[in-house]
């Protein structure tokens, strides 16, 4: 009897061994195919964001010179873009720095040729990307410009501490070498307060800035080194009636930055395309004529900590 009884205990016994192995058996297969199709998911996700491509890439450029001449000459380097990247490229000519900066943020920039200023700004506001910075005369860093009519009484930098009240024309109040180097150096050699100190005009452009002195001996105006060579074609005596009284310390130069978001692969690709002007006579004399870029080379946002310095001086000012 107690056999018997000890035999029906251990079939229980099996059965519900049986059923515990079966249900987790069930749990595991559950499991796995969860993980499976959870995989594929985001397999699938990440895939179809890489290969994501926007139909169209809108590049955005500053006026330093009049921004009609601009939209006239990048015409072939829309084209020539086009063709590399397989995707329509187009060029606007943006009002100023802040539209550019506003517009990479927005999406509706997609490749911004943003001055040192004008990427640290995108780059805390936007997540903007630096990929590329221009060559000037084999260097990657330039120098802000002080200059006057040649008949002014001003011969140094150090001499518009004593010149209260001159006209300071300068191209933008985001432009790296048109006002911010230049207000920062105005600072440290004294001057306490630029608004009261100079009456300060917002001409538009680098070359603008030359010609408003060509008729005003009571004023100064800052530009990019050396802005006088956009005349001298048309205009050889141009060097002998704008004097230059000084420059800044050096700072990095022009980039090409890209907007969050776009496809690594685009950006790659972009990149290379940039790249490759160096080799092309055509390309390389358009962003000349544009931005006197005589070449491209690759750049990390590190280089720009010289331009952030100086940024945090005007943040607040800029901010507003």
């Amino acid at each position: 009897m107690k056999e018997k009884k000890h035999k029906v205990r251990v079939m229980i016994l099996k059965k519900y061994l049986l059923l515990v192995l079966t249900a987790m058996l069930m749990l595991v297969v559950a499991a796995c195919g969860s993980s499976e199709e959870a995989s594929k998911d985001t397999e699938q996700t990440g895939s179809e964001a890489t290969v994501e491509m926007p139909d169209k890439l809108t590049m955005g450029f500053i006026p330093s010179q009049e921004a009609d001449r601009i939209a006239d000459t990048v015409k072939p380097l829309e084209a020539k873009l086009s063709e590399v990247l397989g995707i329509e490229v187009e060029a606007r000519v943006m009002v100023d720095f802040v539209g550019l900066v506003e517009g990479m943020r927005t999406g509706h920039i997609d490749i911004g040729f943003l001055n040192p200023f004008g990427f640290v700004q995108a780059e805390n506001r936007a997540d903007v990307e630096v990929i590329l910075k221009s060559v000037r005369n084999g260097s990657a860093s330039y120098r802000a410009q002080f200059s006057v009519n040649a008949d002014s009484d001003i011969h140094t930098i150090e001499d518009l501490l004593e010149a209260e009240g001159l006209a300071w024309y300068y191209p933008d109040t985001l432009s790296t070498s048109g006002f911010l180097f230049p207000a920062a150096h105005l600072m440290d050699i004294g001057v306490e307060n630029l608004d009261a100190h100079f009456n300060q005009v917002v001409v538009g452009g680098h070359d603008s800035a030359i010609g408003a002195i060509l008729d005003d001996v009571n004023a100064f105006a800052t530009t990019f080194e050396d802005a006088r060579d956009r005349f001298e074609a048309e205009r050889p005596e141009i060097m002998d009636e704008i004097r230059v009284i000084g420059y800044t310390n050096e700072i990095p130069n022009d980039t090409i930055s890209l907007r969050a978001g776009l496809p690594e692969e685009l950006k790659e690709a972009i990149t290379n395309a940039f790249l490759a002007f160096n080799d092309d006579e055509e390309m390389i004399q358009i962003m000349n004529e544009v931005y006197t870029w005589d070449a491209i080379e690759a750049a990390t946002s590190e280089e720009y900590d010289v331009v952030r310095d100086v940024f945090a001086i005007f943040e607040d000012q800029l901010s507003q």
